[in-house]
């Protein structure tokens, strides 16, 4: 996965709302190691948890008609999306679908209630309090289309997603994240994984743990690396959405199984309530 980088030649970020200008490829690929010194570490999902929507089915916006023929649809099949989102953008290509339509589609989507004020407060907390990363089954064209266009993307230290870049023929390329052996995750994506990992790693470049970690999110593939936070953690599901009910059902189907502390949201508002409290504890 590389090592974990900060972007380099850094400017004040705007404020959340306002666009960023796009930065050039050097700009993407020179970066500077991520501060030692962080107390907290957070992880963001992103479709309808930073979003209200579901990028990959808001892609079909841009399509003719703004529908799929029923023949594209019906070659989906479970636990292997990426590959008919393959699909589907090839189809958008051929229709004629640019990738300023898509980014235009992107653009719009709004944040879910009370996302843009959590980012305010990540961001105005001290540099040793937050450290910020994305961890999502979308793609890197559609997180980083909105997140520049919501002047948010240097909050984020590190985003892990399915690679999708636009090849000479103009057709948006999507590409699976990683392989993996979990039975409870997509073929191309276990977030556990991810998280594991890059915990793992940061703690041993920092030479210590976090003092707690926190993952925000909505869907079933949140519940997974979930499970791998520990008592001092902090899961953040969105109220009544699959991840919330996963982690209610092995509550009570298997008391003490899920380890972290549960703090159900419906407006980010309540997660900034909570992360206050706790970085002054």
């Amino acid at each position: 996965m590389g090592d974990s980088f900060f972007t380099c030649c850094y400017v004040p970020p705007p404020p959340p709302g306002q666009e960023e200008p796009p930065r050039s490829r050097h700009a993407d690929v020179m970066a500077l190691h991520i501060s030692p010194d962080r107390r907290f570490l957070i992880f963001f999902d992103f479709d309808e948890t930073i979003v209200d929507e579901t990028s990959d089915d808001m892609v079909v916006q841009a399509a003719p008609g703004q529908y799929l023929p029923d023949w594209l649809k019906d070659t989906y099949q479970p636990g292997r999306y990426n590959e008919y989102m393959q699909r589907v953008l090839a189809y958008l290509a051929e229709q004629g679908v640019t990738e300023s339509d898509i980014r235009s589609v992107m653009e719009k989507m709004p944040a879910t209630p009370g996302m843009l004020g959590l980012f305010q407060f990540l961001r105005s907390r001290p540099a040793q309090d937050f450290e910020v990363v994305l961890v999502s089954d979308a793609n890197s064209f559609f997180i980083e289309s909105w997140l520049r266009r919501a002047g948010v993307r240097q909050l984020f230290h590190r985003i892990f997603t399915n690679p999708a870049t636009f090849n000479k023929d103009g057709r948006l390329v999507l590409r699976p994240f990683h392989s993996h052996d979990c039975q409870r995750c997509p073929d191309n994506m276990c977030k556990q994984a991810v998280v594991r990992d890059y915990v793992a790693r940061r703690t041993q470049e920092r030479g210590r743990p976090y003092q707690q970690v926190f993952y925000v999110g909505d869907g079933a593939n949140d519940f997974c690396p979930a499970l791998a936070l520990g008592p001092q953690d902090v899961a953040f599901p969105r109220r009544d959405f699959p991840m919330h009910r996963l982690i209610t059902e092995i509550h009570e189907a298997t008391p003490g199984a899920f380890k972290a502390v549960t703090v159900p949201w419906a407006s980010a508002e309540e997660v900034i309530q909570r992360l206050r409290r706790l970085v002054v504890e």
